[in-house]
C-alpha cells in the first residue's frame, strides 16, 4: 500500500510544472482574448448606432438604404452574413442557411470563452492541490521556508485560474447576448425581404 501512495505521490507531483505551464499559456491567451473582445464590442457599438434604427423600421421600400448604410468592410460576422442576405436573389431556404452557419460560427467564436471559464478554475485547483501537499511536509518538518515558497505556488495558481475563468465566463455572457440579438436581427431582416409575417 506504500509503494501505491507513494507512486501517486511522485505522479501527482509530475503534473504541477506542465499544469503550471499550461496555466500560464491559458492567462496569456485570456489577456489577448480581453484584447479581441475589446475590438469586438466598440465594432458592435458603432454598428449598432449605424444599423440598429434602420432594421427596427425596414420595410421592402427601405432595404435599399439599408444596403447603402452598411459599413464598406464585413467588420463583424453579423454585417457578412446581413450584406449577403440583402445582396442575394434567393430568399427563403438560403437565408435560413445564412442564419445556421452565423450561428455555427458564433458557436465557434464562443468556443474559447467557454473552455477558458472551465479550464481556468480546474487548473488552479489542481495546481493548488499538487503545491498544498510538499506545503504541509514541509510543516511538519519545521522547513518553514519550504513551505513558503509552496504556498506561494499554492495561491498563485489559484488567482491565475480564477482570472482566466473569470475572463471567459464575463466574455461568453456578453458574446451570447450579441450574437443571439445579431440572429433575431437576422431572422427579421428575412422575413421583412421575403414578405413572411
Amino acid at each position: 500500500m506504500e509503494l501505491v501512495s507513494k507512486a501517486l505521490f511522485w505522479v501527482a507531483n509530475g503534473l504541477l510544472i506542465p499544469d503550471i505551464i499550461i496555466l500560464l499559456c491559458l492567462f496569456a491567451r485570456s489577456l489577448l482574448l480581453i484584447g479581441s473582445f475589446y475590438n469586438q464590442f466598440i465594432t458592435k457599438r458603432k454598428n449598432d448606432k449605424l444599423l440598429v434604427g434602420k432594421i427596427k423600421k425596414l420595410s421592402m421600400e427601405s432595404v435599399s438604404d439599408l444596403k447603402a448604410t452598411l459599413p464598406d468592410k464585413d467588420n463583424s460576422l453579423f454585417i457578412k452574413y446581413l450584406r449577403d442576405m440583402l445582396y442575394s436573389k434567393s430568399g427563403g431556404a438560403y437565408d435560413e442557411y445564412l442564419i445556421c452557419n452565423l450561428e455555427n460560427e458564433a458557436d465557434k467564436d464562443l468556443s474559447l470563452s467557454k473552455m477558458l471559464a472551465k479550464m481556468g478554475p480546474v487548473l488552479g485547483l489542481i495546481g493548488t492541490l499538487i503545491a498544498m501537499s510538499p506545503a504541509l511536509v514541509g510543516l511538519s518538518t519545521g522547513d518553514i521556508s519550504g513551505m513558503a515558497y509552496n504556498m506561494q505556488v499554492v495561491f498563485a495558481t489559484t488567482v491565475a485560474g480564477l482570472v482566466v475563468s473569470a475572463v471567459g465566463l464575463v466574455t461568453l455572457q456578453y458574446k451570447q447576448r450579441w450574437y443571439a440579438k445579431d440572429i433575431y436581427s437576422l431572422e427579421y431582416v428575412s422575413r421583412v425581404i421575403t414578405g413572411k409575417k
